[in-house]
């Protein structure tokens, strides 16, 4: 049996952050959900109208470019890609072909080097909308003219996986540099996927097949998966695997037929006769280069360096960049409660409630994380406070309730609740006497050396005390009066 090796490469589309469309005034809003508004003369290409370039956009390109070491060239245009299309309301999209913006970059994923073509700049189209049971389809124009970004690799891509995980990664970025929220579940970042495959020991390319508009990650491994699947089997059995576009159908999980491949030429393109060609000086890509902040994979190596976390948490604080950011203000108060030597600990602490407590609690409450009560001194307080043993595990959580709905301090809040743990070696004995007279039976089950007796006794004590001893020491204490000698 033949071994079938493929070739991958994607098409990345994203909808760019900017006040207005590309060409025109009109607001860039993919939210909008009242059809036909944000729409003018020049959007919908009426006689005699002119585009203008929108300055912001390109310099969202060239910015994701440098983010992704693209090198940019000192001359770029638009050119007219031509083709008919319903939500298409000039006949052609202004686009880029062979001067793009930005060029031969690469994304290192784990330890393969993703070569990047292009990133150009383009206009988005309209939408279409199927009313249910009609059949006839209504147009929305509010999205065409939006600036679009796309994104090409170079085939170098091997499996489902790692494609999903380019693609997770470029959406991350992106959001990194605010040129793109890339919301998938609203439209703002579309992915296709030519994928090819050819035996193992041939140098030629397999027919390539395109897959269009792939809406989640887990789509995007699913169909790659299902593809290569699909042209095995093609092949196999003796056939010819069509260059063809096909599209995915979500509840069968397989790929659809839909049109014949159309090739670049078929396109007619060439130079936008109304928008003039670009020439950028090195001062301006230095100046955008300087606005390029601390990316997703600079983060996780001085997360795991500086505060010493473990992958799953630093990748926490890299998905989720708000919190990153919270965490860090956090550690910068403990800074002024730790000695050098406990600052690691102390790190570590504040990561796990940040990460499980914190956490939780705002997705309980549906709560963002630019919006809650706690400042980072109250947390870094709170981190402190614990780390001293000042409240136990259990007590932190309530503490931690109280200063989540309040926004209070937590020393105040142990003040006033009187849920300051108990340190008096004295008060401890006593209430481990009292547990041991009160459970005969647990106290014999730890002298036949039954290791949950011990378990029990210290729970017993905790809810003697409503959590206020630390668990450690009343169990030295239990073995302190139990154990002989």
């Amino acid at each position: 049996m033949k071994e079938y090796v493929p070739t991958i490469g994607l098409e990345i589309h994203a909808e760019l952050n900017t006040k207005s469309k590309m060409f025109c005034s009109c607001p860039n809003d993919p939210l909008q959900k009242q059809v036909n508004v944000n729409i003018c003369p020049i959007c919908l290409a009426h006689p005699g109208t002119l585009p203008v370039i929108n300055k912001q956009a390109v310099e969202h390109v060239i910015k994701t470019g440098l983010a992704l070491n693209c090198f940019i060239p000192e001359h770029s245009k638009f050119d007219r890609k031509n083709y008919f299309y319903p939500d298409l309301p000039k006949g052609y999209q202004i686009s880029q072909y062979d001067a793009p913006l930005s060029e031969n970059g690469y994304l290192n994923i784990g330890n393969t080097r993703i070569r990047i073509k292009r990133i150009h700049l383009e206009e988005d189209t309209g939408r279409l909308v199927h009313p249910k049971g009609a059949d006839y389809s209504l147009i929305d124009f509010n999205r065409a003219g939006i600036p679009l970004m796309e994104l090409v690799t170079e085939p170098d891509i091997q499996t489902g996986k790692q494609a999903r995980e380019f693609a997770e990664e470029f959406q991350l970025i992106l959001r990194y540099l605010g040129v793109s929220n890339a919301d998938m579940e609203k439209g703002e970042m579309r992915v296709e996927v030519n994928i090819s495959i050819s035996p193992k020991e041939s140098k030629k390319l397999g027919t390539k097949v395109e897959v269009k508009n792939l809406n989640s990650f887990r789509v995007v491994e699913k169909a790659i998966d299902y593809e290569i699947k699909r042209q095995k089997e093609v092949l196999m059995s003796a056939k010819k695997v069509i260059q063809e576009t096909r599209g995915w159908l979500d509840k069968k999980e397989i790929t659809i037929s839909q049109r014949k491949k159309e090739e670049a030429h078929d396109y007619r393109y060439f130079p936008e006769p109304d928008l003039p060609p670009m020439k950028f000086e090195k001062k301006e890509i230095e100046k955008i280069r300087a606005e390029i902040p601390e990316l997703p994979n600079h983060r996780r190596l001085r997360f795991e360096k500086e505060y010493g976390l473990n992958g799953k948490e630093v990748e926490v604080f890299v998905q989720n960049k708000e919190l990153g950011e919270y965490f860090e203000k956090v550690v910068s108060e403990l800074i002024n409660w730790s000695k050098s030597n406990d600052f690691f600990k102390l790190a570590k602490l504040a990561s796990n409630y940040i990460i499980t407590d914190l956490q939780g609690l705002l997705k309980k409450n549906k709560v963002s994380e630019k919006s809650f009560l706690i400042t980072p001194e109250n947390f870094g307080e709170f981190v402190n406070l614990i780390y001293k043993k000042t409240i136990s595990s259990k007590i932190a959580k309530d503490v931690l309730r109280e200063m989540f709905s309040s926004g209070g301090d937590p020393s105040h809040i142990i003040e006033e609740k009187g849920l300051a743990q108990i340190i008096d070696y004295s008060e401890i004995d006593k209430i481990a006497k009292k547990v041991i007279l009160n459970n005969s039976r647990a106290v014999e089950d730890f002298h036949k050396g039954k290791g949950n007796a011990l378990q029990f006794l210290i729970g017993q004590a905790m809810a003697e005390t409503k959590g206020k001893v630390s668990p450690d020491l009343i169990a030295k204490t239990f073995k302190k009066l139990l154990l002989p000698g």
